[in-house]
């Protein structure tokens, strides 16, 4: 038995001081040592067991850049997708000119500014870090699981990134750098945080010493435009708001000698042309299977890309200083039809109908959303594939969230949450919207009808948002929406309500239903769910236009009331003809 005045322990052995013998002269001292605990350890060079810890490269933050390498919005939607599980009210997307110290010169950073509850310590650290625990089941308001988001996206913005956070309780700054971990062979991630003790914040010493916050704060100035005027101006907008989170990356990725990324500030007071906004400098068309449309806003734009981001949004979006005008795409559709059915033992819900902004730019396709959040725009699914004329201007909406959730914590989305995996459940989803479309189409347009000059194809139901309580409300049949001031609440007219009372939900509209396709079978015949099949629904058949693509294709048919109308042999390929009068 050993006897022991101190211990000390330096993996995988004990060192034990030993008690000095009767009549010593304590001029030295006798250690002994003994092998401790072996558990999760190997043989080193020296034949000594060592603990395996895994070690982060610098050079990983580039990689994890990559998982937006296609397309940089991709990138910008990880934080987003940050605030709105933070139950943010107002978020702010910006980018201005900042003095560099390093570079002597004014540089561009994003911000990205959210009013959310914010991150305590612990989660600041766990946002930091490389991989966690992901949830054993998918909660439904909640957008992030993987654990990568923010690294992902921070790190395909630019190269450094620093994110400042308050609670009720705590303040802390993070630093996601690039440029600090230059030259190292691992991963520095400087934070400091702080408590609130009465009005003052002061440093944590519960989480870290002082020497450890200010060896991370001065990294933080060295390496960043970042000093403490600087920090404290940042810090004091938390002032208005008690909470919330600010992220600011710089050193932005480059497109040729200049950024990836242009921005024009909007103009107060000015029209829907003078908005804010931030462009993707390249301008290019993201790769669709029969995409031909090269008017695609949502690929280049981040104002149209946040106008559809979220199925239904509540947030206040800003981009450039300008308010982003939600356009939540089932409320805006004319001919709307609701389809519904079941996949794999779990239902499913489609809204189709035709889109008047989408008509002009020539697109189409399925919005797939996951969790309220876009995930898939314009998928163009059965007869949109093969032909540009088939579907233009037809929109449909889905979340599927229920169907790509395995039920035991995996979900079949990719994680950079833009796409899917190829999986039984998207197979299934894809044969069904197919079908589903081509049996819209067939039932409304496939007798080619054209309104004469320039008139529009009006929504069935004109929706407003309230300012206040962020709730969608249903204008009265006639009016005219653009009578509406610039903020609007419920208690003004036409609705002259209350912020406590229910949303509508989207309603069908009445269409009518001409010849099915020849190439369906019995089981795709009747109705569409919700559709008429009375012709006094129909408007402006007297309205009409025929594209004709020669006389002897025009067959005679009876109208009610003995007059005698041509009816259309419709072209299925080729670009559009002259159309004329009849």
């Amino acid at each position: 038995m050993l006897f022991k005045v101190a211990i000390a322990r330096n993996e995988p052995y004990e060192f034990y001081i030993s008690p000095p013998n009767d009549g010593a002269d304590f001029s030295h001292a006798v250690v002994s040592r003994r092998m401790g605990n072996t558990q999760n350890m190997y043989a080193g060079q020296n034949g000594l067991l060592e603990k395996n810890y895994a070690q982060t490269h610098p050079s990983y933050l580039k990689t994890l850049g990559q998982a937006h390498s296609g397309w940089i919005f991709g990138a910008i939607a990880e934080l987003v997708d940050n605030s709105r599980d933070a139950e943010a009210n107002k978020l702010e997307v910006s980018i201005d000119m900042v003095y560099s110290k390093i570079d002597g010169k004014d540089i561009p950073m994003l911000s990205v500014l959210d009013d959310g509850h914010g991150m305590s310590h612990q989660e600041i650290v766990r946002m930091t870090s490389f991989g966690h625990k992901q949830p054993d089941t998918d909660v439904h308001n909640h957008i992030g699981r993987f654990g990568i988001g923010f690294k992902t996206g921070a790190m395909r913005l630019g190269k450094d990134a620093l994110v400042l956070t308050q609670t009720a309780n705590s303040r802390s700054i993070a630093f996601l750098s690039q440029s600090l971990n230059e030259g190292k062979d691992n991963l520095e991630i400087p934070i400091v945080s702080y408590r609130r003790v009465g009005q003052f914040m002061e440093v944590d010493t519960s989480v870290q010493n002082e020497a450890l916050a200010k060896h991370n704060l001065k990294a933080i100035k060295e390496f960043s435009p970042f000093n403490k005027y600087l920090i404290g101006e940042k810090a004091s907008l938390f002032h208005e708001q008690i909470t919330g989170t600010q992220v600011y990356i710089w050193n932005l990725d480059k497109w040729g000698s200049d950024y990836c990324l242009e921005w024009q500030n909007g103009r107060s007071g000015g029209s829907s042309f003078h908005q804010g906004d931030i462009l993707i400098r390249s301008k290019r068309i993201r790769s669709r299977p029969g995409q031909t449309s090269r008017m695609v806003p949502l690929d280049y734009s981040l104002q149209s890309y946040l106008e559809v981001m979220f199925l239904d949004p509540r947030m206040k979006l800003y981009v450039q200083g300008s308010l982003v005008r939600s356009r939540p795409l089932a409320k805006s559709l004319n001919r709307t039809v609701v389809e519904n059915d079941i996949i794999l033992g779990k239902p499913v819900q489609v809204i189709l109908g035709r889109c008047q902004l989408e008509w002009e730019q020539a697109n189409c396709g399925i919005f797939l959303y996951w969790h309220g959040r876009l995930i898939e725009a314009y998928k163009r699914v059965g007869g949109m594939i093969h032909s540009a004329d088939i579907g233009r201007g037809v929109i449909g909406v889905i979340d599927v969230t229920d169907l790509m959730n395995e039920g035991n914590g995996q979900v079949w989305v990719h994680n950079n949450k833009q796409g899917f995996q190829d999986c039984e459940s998207y197979a299934r989803l894809e044969e069904w919207l197919a079908s589903t479309f081509d049996r819209y189409w067939d039932n409304n347009y496939d007798t080619l009808q054209l309104k004469k000059g320039n008139a529009l194809y009006k929504p069935d139901h004109e929706w407003v948002q309230c300012d206040k309580c962020r709730k969608w409300r249903m204008l009265s049949s006639g009016f005219d929406s653009r009578q509406l001031p610039q903020e609007w609440f419920c208690y003004m007219d036409p609705f002259n309500g209350k912020c406590d009372n229910p949303e509508r939900n989207v309603q069908r509209g009445i269409i009518t239903v001409s010849e099915k396709r020849s190439g369906y079978g019995p089981k795709h015949g009747g109705m569409l769910e919700g559709i008429s099949d009375d012709d006094s629904g129909q408007t402006e058949d007297d309205d009409v236009q025929h594209c004709l693509k020669k006389e002897d294709d025009v067959q005679p048919h009876t109208k009610e009331g003995g007059d005698v109308q041509p009816s259309l042999k419709r072209l299925r390929r080729g670009a559009p003809r002259i159309c004329k009068k009849t």
